[in-house]
């Protein structure tokens, strides 16, 4: 599996935030997205999502898993928000994001042991803690299975020790051949992630090359 980019150009507002951009990551790798806000960080992520629009190039995924041959079908997208509603509990919120998304390699009760929410599961989403709610959007990833996770500031919020939680389900994805990218302010525990520093001026250096607007 890899996730090809290829001469792509992401806009806002009529405007071109990014161009020219070319990169390659295969499955069991991880890509961290960096920059100052603007440069056009959460843009990319979306437009590989499917969310918005490329202004240019092109975006794929390559020799995919069974069952995942489009892009926007194998992408988990954890954006600033968390997506749960909030007079719904935790568990409801996940059970229809299961049925919407499709069952994964853990059960609802699995997936909030593991960010260790299992004993407040049935708590309204809106009494969580801001730490907690991210935690709980997190479980979301787990619930149901997608080769490629777009993660967006997916640490705002978390204490030390839940970023470490999270490092490890991030690892254990790459480590099942998953791909994982994402834009951060802060370091996520992947060493050997590839990086992307995005410009404000339309730059981005990848590696040791360089792509400019």
């Amino acid at each position: 599996m890899r996730l090809v980019a290829e001469n792509l150009a992401g806009e806002r507002g009529g405007e071109f935030l990014f161009s020219g951009l070319n990169f390659t990551i295969a499955g069991g790798e991880a890509l961290m997205i960096t920059g100052p806000n603007g440069a056009g960080k959460s843009t990319l992520l979306r437009i590989i999502a499917g969310l918005l629009e490329k202004a240019e190039g092109s975006i794929r995924l390559d020799n995919a898993p069974a069952g995942f041959e489009s892009l926007v079908g194998a992408c988990h997208y954890l954006g600033h928000l968390n997506a749960m509603k909030p007079v719904l509990s935790v568990e409801e919120n996940l059970r229809f994001w299961q049925s919407f998304n499709g069952a994964g390699q853990h059960t609802l009760r699995e997936a909030l042991d593991r960010v260790q929410l299992g004993d407040i599961g049935h708590l309204p989403f809106a009494y969580l803690s801001t730490g907690q709610k991210r935690r709980a959007s997190i479980a979301r990833l787990l619930i149901s299975h997608r080769p490629v996770w777009l993660l967006d500031e997916p640490t705002a919020g978390l204490d030390k020790a839940s970023e470490e939680q999270f490092a490890e389900l991030m690892r254990a994805h790459l480590a099942s051949g998953g791909i994982v990218i994402a834009a951060t302010h802060l370091p996520l525990g992947l060493g050997d992630a590839q990086g992307l520093v995005m410009g404000a001026n339309g730059q981005a250096h990848a590696g040791s090359r360089e792509y400019s607007a």
